[in-house]
């Protein structure tokens, strides 16, 4: 059973017959008679009840018909989805990010990306690069902001730098400390508080690489798995941490950040997403992005 054949139905039932349904259609009358034929084999019931050149419905004909009108409007309904999802006026779009380190430029991203496509739904999933992953996998989001994938990843995903950070470090506002930098090897006899490695693991093996460059291995005394922990652990006097810079964006009122020194380790934060033909509302998405590039540099600049 194909769409044609309840069209055909419900043509002849609309202009009650088939030589009228023909001449509506421009259909041959033949064709419409054998695409009913086949409808009534198939369906195992007689439609209609011939009475001259009258088509009438059948008692159950005429239950079919009601059931045909529906699929075909539900046909029509779909087609109008369909087309207005290829235009990019309809659509869902899920997207992970990192709350601190996009709180600078993704808010305002979100808002033009509304205001030109008000009908895509957006799906906001905050978490860590790890939990990201999970989503991508799971098929809950299109798009990250986070850290460059793993290289187990990596050849699956195509990515754009957003900007480049460095580390600093975070201590209680309670110690006073002149200096506006501070060397890596003075934290040797600190305790360390960090994510855990699962949750990032590029961040966690630079902090370590960089106290190893130092000539010490750092005493992980916290691992946390959200900055907003390893901050308010830093606060309560509990160790120090090494982070990147954009937690600075969460203004923790009683905590100082301070950069290293050597001061020459970067870390990338990217877009990333899978590499497939990406549907019409992420294309949209990653065509403001590129208009938009400039500007998010300009608001993440780490000087």
């Amino acid at each position: 059973m194909e769409l044609r054949h309840l069209r055909y139905f419900t043509a002849v039932v609309q202009w009650k017959g088939y030589r009228e349904a023909s001449r509506h259609l421009y259909i041959a009358q033949p064709s419409i008679s054998e695409a009913v034929s086949d409808l009534e084999s198939e369906l195992g019931i007689k439609l209609f009840s011939r009475e001259g050149r009258v088509a009438r419905l059948t008692p159950e004909g005429q239950v079919f018909h009601e059931e045909a009108l529906k699929t075909l409007a539900q046909a029509e309904r779909s087609i109008a989805s369909a087309r207005r999802a290829a235009k990019g006026e309809i659509g869902r779009l899920g997207i992970g990010f990192i709350g601190f380190a996009t709180s600078p430029f993704l808010p305002d991203l979100l808002r033009k990306y509304k205001t030109r496509h008000p009908g895509v739904e957006l799906r906001l999933e905050e978490n860590v690069p790890s939990g990201q992953d999970f989503a991508f996998d799971q098929g809950e989001i299109d798009i990250g902001f986070t850290r460059p994938p793993s290289a187990d990843r990596s050849s699956s995903y195509e990515t754009r730098l957003l900007f480049r950070e460095p580390l600093v470090i975070a201590l209680p506002k309670a110690r006073k400390v002149k200096a506006k930098r501070i060397r890596i090897a003075d934290l040797a006899g600190e305790r360390i508080v960090t994510f855990r490695r699962e949750s990032s693991p590029e961040v966690f093996d630079t902090i370590i690489r960089v106290c190893n460059d130092s000539g010490f291995s750092p005493r992980l005394h916290n691992e946390l798995n959200n900055m907003h922990s390893v901050l308010a652990t830093v606060e309560a006097g509990e160790g120090v941490a090494i982070v990147s810079a954009s937690a600075r964006n969460l203004r923790a009122e009683s905590v100082s950040f301070f950069r290293l020194q050597p001061d020459d380790v970067r870390i990338d934060f990217v877009a990333t997403w899978r590499k497939k033909e990406p549907s019409v509302a992420l294309k949209l998405f990653l065509e403001l992005l590129d208009e938009e590039l400039p500007a998010i540099r300009q608001k993440t600049r780490y000087k």
